[in-house]
């Protein structure tokens, strides 16, 4: 990769890009389940809610563009998943194939090794994004499962790959919460 990369904080003066990003890719891919995009609000709202739960949310920069975002968010609700998180990864269609996602999710994983959290869960829209768990699995993730016919989207019924990677001590000691 020639151009130098940067990676952040989001802030809030780049959710016009992420929303673009991840407009993208409810309309036309299967990394996302959802079927109508969220405006740039309700996208604000869900970093605010990442943020505020002590999580990291980060983007890669290209020459003041925003090439691709990643974060962290709770895994589940209940107290027993506290130090369980689940991880998002998106690349904009000019930046994909640098990279970038591997950068993305290496940074992640160091905030919440940081932040105490002892596993990290990706959960990947369509084993036919296969770029997607090939990267998760160079960052140290393995393939836990698949569930089959869990999602319908452009026409055809969609399988999700779960990948599962321990975090600092992982389960070798109590938490520290």
């Amino acid at each position: 990769m020639d151009e130098p990369v940067k990676i952040r904080d989001a802030r809030e003066a780049d959710l016009a890009e992420i929303t673009a990003i991840y407009d993208e890719q409810v309309r036309n891919g299967t990394a996302s389940f959802e079927l109508t995009s969220p405006d740039a609000d309700e996208m604000a709202r869900r970093r605010e809610a990442v943020l505020a739960a002590g999580l990291p949310y980060l983007v890669a920069e290209i020459d003041g563009r925003i090439a691709g975002y990643a974060y962290a968010g709770p895994y589940r609700g209940r107290p027993a998943y506290g130090d369980t998180v689940e991880n998002s990864v998106y690349i904009a269609t000019w930046a994909r194939g640098r990279g970038l996602g591997g950068r993305l999710t290496e940074a992640v994983i160091e905030r919440c090794i940081a932040a105490g959290k002892r596993q990290m869960i990706a959960i990947v829209g369509d084993p036919a994004n296969n770029a997607s768990v090939r990267m998760h699995e160079k960052v140290g993730f393995k393939v836990v499962g698949t569930l089959k016919g869990v999602g319908f989207k452009h026409g055809r019924w969609l399988d999700t790959v779960i990948l599962q990677r321990a975090l600092g001590a992982g389960t070798s000691a109590p938490p520290a919460s």
